[in-house]
C-alpha cells in the first residue's frame, strides 16, 4: 500500500504557488552599473551607464580602505564608446579597494569593492635545453669527446697486447715444471 505524507504534498503545493510570485518580484533586467576585474596588479572597470558630455564620459576612482572620498582615490578618466566605457589602474599593491565611477553628468554609475591578491612568488621551472646535434652519446662510459683515429688505433693496440699477454700467461701456467 502506498501512502504519501500530506505535509509533503502541501509543502510542494505552497512552493509551486510561491515560485511565480518570487519571479515576478525580481526586475526583468538589471540597471546600469559597473563591472570590476583584476589581472595581476591591474584593476579595470567597465560600465555602460555614462553618456558623453563635452567630450568626457566621466571619471573612475580607486580608493584604499583608509580613503573615504572620491577625490582621495587614484582617479582615471573613462574612455570608450556609447555602449561601453572603461578605465584601468596598473601597479596596484595587494589589498582591498573600492572602485567608484562618476559620470560626466554627476551621477554615480556604481561602486564596487575588489580584492587585489599578492603577486605569486616566482617558481623555478626547468627550462628546455637544446637537443644534442648528434643524439645521445651513450655506450661505453658515455663519453662525449670525439677522439681522433690515432687515439682509437692506439687504444685498440693496447687492448690487443693485453689479450696476447693474458693468453701467454695462462698458457705458461698450465705447463708442468720440469727439473
Amino acid at each position: 500500500m502506498r501512502s504519501s505524507s500530506p505535509v509533503l504534498r502541501s509543502g510542494l503545493t505552497v512552493a509551486a504557488a510561491a515560485l511565480p510570485l518570487a519571479l515576478a518580484a525580481v526586475p526583468a533586467a538589471a540597471g546600469p552599473g559597473i563591472s570590476v576585474s583584476t589581472t595581476g596588479s591591474t584593476v579595470s572597470v567597465t560600465t555602460s551607464a555614462c553618456t558623453q558630455i563635452n567630450g568626457s564620459w566621466g571619471t573612475a576612482s580607486l580608493l584604499t580602505s583608509s580613503q573615504g572620498s572620491f577625490a582621495q582615490g587614484r582617479q582615471v578618466t573613462l574612455s570608450g564608446t556609447s555602449t561601453s566605457q572603461s578605465a584601468a589602474w596598473s601597479n596596484v599593491a595587494s589589498g582591498t579597494y573600492t572602485v567608484i565611477v562618476i559620470c560626466s553628468d554627476g551621477t554615480t554609475a556604481g561602486t564596487q569593492s575588489v580584492v587585489v591578491s599578492p603577486a605569486p612568488s616566482p617558481t623555478r621551472s626547468p627550462s628546455p635545453s637544446a637537443s644534442p646535434s648528434r643524439g645521445v652519446m651513450g655506450g661505453a662510459g658515455g663519453s662525449a669527446t670525439d677522439y681522433g683515429t690515432v687515439t682509437l688505433v692506439a687504444g685498440g693496440t693496447l687492448v690487443g697486447i693485453g689479450l696476447l699477454a693474458t693468453g701467454w700467461y695462462l698458457r705458461r701456467r698450465n705447463r708442468p715444471y720440469r727439473l
